[in-house]
């Protein structure tokens, strides 16, 4: 395979000649540029693009780190950002923290020093700054973690009330709701939907909290629904906690949607796929992510952004596990 210094040696120029050449880095002659395309030519020389990070410090790398391939949210949001990413000329590079903070921090760092070109990042530790030493552009999605970087995220409160307000319109009377960490701003605004829907309602309310995980879900939820017969509703805050409850009603024999109704949260794709299917509030995944990805790219292109924020609507399908409405 050819090299640069094979290049520069047939074009009889310097290699610091060919390096300018390739990356339109500085002045070259005319009578140089010519050798250099007709010695390029000749040897089918492709230019390595790691070189040429390590010398422009740019590329067309994207990094995206997410918090947990394991959650089907995750995968379908890098899906739409991958997509979107292709469509302009950039590869992305997926990193899963796991939810872990220093995972993180360490993929934070290291695809820095990989020169990419920018980074789109669902955190997991919104209340620290650890992102401000990453110089490149950075967009984040889902969870905002700061008012100075843009921010791609749904609407929670509404699609929280919205599933709220649905559950007391079909006949739930003792509500709980399943919150997700309390560390996420996402979670805490889903809350805030939850609690504005049943304020000066005549029903019972109740909170509990749960990780974005099927099993830990499933577990959590047994425990409660064995001990709290009496709730009749359940908003989770994300589909996997849903789903979880599902499962957890299934095992105590609890008849769903009529002894006990679920919505969830994100609208991904294996609620459709569960018996009975979920009812759930979905996020719009995919412009969630394609959004994010044109934002960063629009930053790393220089070009001025236009919006610095956007949040999306969220839409309440109807599925299963709710009954009809009671009062419309």
């Amino acid at each position: 395979m050819a090299t640069i210094s094979d290049v520069a040696r047939l074009a009889e120029v310097s290699v610091a000649t060919v390096s300018r050449y390739l990356n339109e880095s500085g002045y070259v002659g005319a009578k140089s540029r010519e050798s250099i395309q007709s010695a390029i030519k000749e040897l089918n020389y492709v230019p390595s693009e790691v070189a040429r990070s390590l010398s422009t410090k740019q590329s067309d790398i994207i990094g995206l780190i997410i918090p947990d391939i394991k959650n089907p949210f995750f995968p379908e949001l890098a899906r739409a950002v991958e997509d979107t990413a292709f469509e302009y000329g950039y590869t992305v590079i997926l990193c899963n923290s796991d939810e872990n903070a220093n995972k993180e921090k360490h993929y934070l760092e290291k695809l820095t020093k990989k020169y990419v070109a920018g980074i789109i990042l669902t955190s997991i530790i919104e209340q620290e700054n650890h992102w401000q030493k990453v110089k490149l552009p950075i967009v984040a999605l889902d969870r905002p973690i700061n008012s100075n970087v843009p921010t791609v995220t749904t609407n929670n409160e509404k699609g929280a009330k919205i599933a709220t307000d649905y559950l007391i319109a079909c006949g739930a009377t003792n509500l709980l709701c399943i919150s997700g960490p309390d560390t996420f701003t996402s979670s805490q605004t889903r809350v805030d939907g939850f609690n504005l829907a049943a304020t000066h309602k005549n029903i019972n309310t109740y909170i509990i909290e749960s990780p974005y995980d099927f099993e830990i879900a499933e577990k959590i939820l047994y425990d409660y629904l064995k001990n709290n017969p009496a709730i009749d509703g359940i908003f989770a805050c994300s589909d996997a906690s849903a789903i979880g409850a599902l499962k957890a009603a299934h095992r105590l024999g609890i008849c769903i949607p009529e002894d006990l109704q679920i919505v969830g949260f994100d609208g991904i794709q294996v609620g459709n796929v569960v018996t009975p299917s979920l009812t759930t509030v979905a996020q719009n995944i995919y412009q969630l992510g394609q959004t994010a990805a044109k934002l960063l790219i629009k930053q790393i292109e220089g070009h001025k952004l236009t919006q610095e924020s956007v949040c999306i609507d969220p839409e309440l399908i109807i599925r299963e596990t709710t009954r009809k409405e009671r009062f419309k």
